[in-house]
């Protein structure tokens, strides 16, 4: 017999969108992961540029013998190995952002559903507030107040998505409240940190899984954005909204794949990252199947 977990597995292993978009999704992120092991250069090393190999285009051989599959930038850095460094950077700010801004959504839901009254009210006026204005608007003004960074960037992009999930994740635990289970637990006397661990938390974790699947190509998205308009990472630090930008100039000089490939990278890994989180929300939600 399965238990909930295999069978969830086993259902997402079986649909065959699922098992390859996740496949492609864990390729992409050894690719990021193991960088620095393949790579023939480290792009953000200066002592291993050469300005005279800039804006080399795709295939191209450099006087010492290296061949530049997907050519080179303005700075005379390898294409190949500076996307795969900049996947590393994007991928892993996405990531720390979901897992920050999901834990503290995740605290701010629990307490407003189950304390209810004025601090359910406070707590949804502000999710409110916040979610009245563009996420770009806000994490724009936040940067532009503390500066560039990666850590600035992953504070801000956790301010403009906690909102999301204390949401999401206050409407999943009252509709579980309303249940029986629940009024049992509470007649039967048990705490309200017992009640809120051991049965809403466990029965609300599918919803969750749904949100961040979509708030990590999100998250994605902004920094990349951010980046691009010269408020997220600063120009020493790996991005493929910093490539994007980089190239944005020679785009009409016939130097395109300085922009051109940083864009279909971020284009594919949102996209991957969409689809597999799109199969994980219709096996989690029998009326989409």
């Amino acid at each position: 017999m399965f238990n909930d977990e295999q069978h969830y597995l086993l259902k997402l292993y079986r649909d065959r969108v699922a098992r390859r978009s996740g496949l492609m999704l864990l390729l992409i992120l050894a690719l990021a992961l193991a960088a620095p092991i393949y790579t023939p250069q480290n792009p953000y090393d200066l002592a291993q540029l050469n300005l005279l190999d800039a804006k080399l285009p795709p295939l191209h051989h450099s006087p010492d013998g290296a061949i530049y599959w997907l050519g080179t930038d303005d700075q005379g850095r390898d294409m190949l190995s500076a996307l795969c460094y900049g996947l590393r950077t994007s991928l892993g700010v996405g990531l720390i952002t979901t897992l920050l801004s999901l834990s503290l959504g995740l605290l701010a839901g629990l307490v407003a559903a189950y304390s209810g009254n004025y601090i359910d009210s406070m707590l949804m006026r502000l999710v409110d507030l916040q979610l009245a204005f563009p996420a770009i608007l806000i994490a724009l003004i936040l940067l532009a107040l503390v500066g560039q960074g990666i850590d600035k960037v992953i504070i801000a992009l956790v301010i403009v998505q906690w909102a999301y999930y204390a949401r999401t994740v206050r409407s999943a635990a009252l509709t579980e409240m309303r249940k029986d289970y629940i009024t049992a637990a509470i007649c039967a006397g048990y705490s309200p940190m017992r009640i809120v661990l051991i049965h809403i938390l466990p029965n609300i974790i599918p919803t969750l899984l749904v949100v961040a699947s979509a708030q990590i190509a999100q998250a994605i998205a902004l920094e990349a954005t951010l980046s691009f308009l010269g408020l997220g990472l600063p120009i020493t630090a790996p991005s493929l909204g910093l490539l994007i930008a980089n190239g944005y100039t020679y785009m009409l000089s016939g130097t395109y794949w300085i922009s051109l490939f940083p864009g279909v990278v971020l284009l594919i890994t949102i996209f991957i990252i969409n689809i597999t989180g799109d199969r994980i929300s219709a096996l989690l939600n029998p009326r989409l199947q």
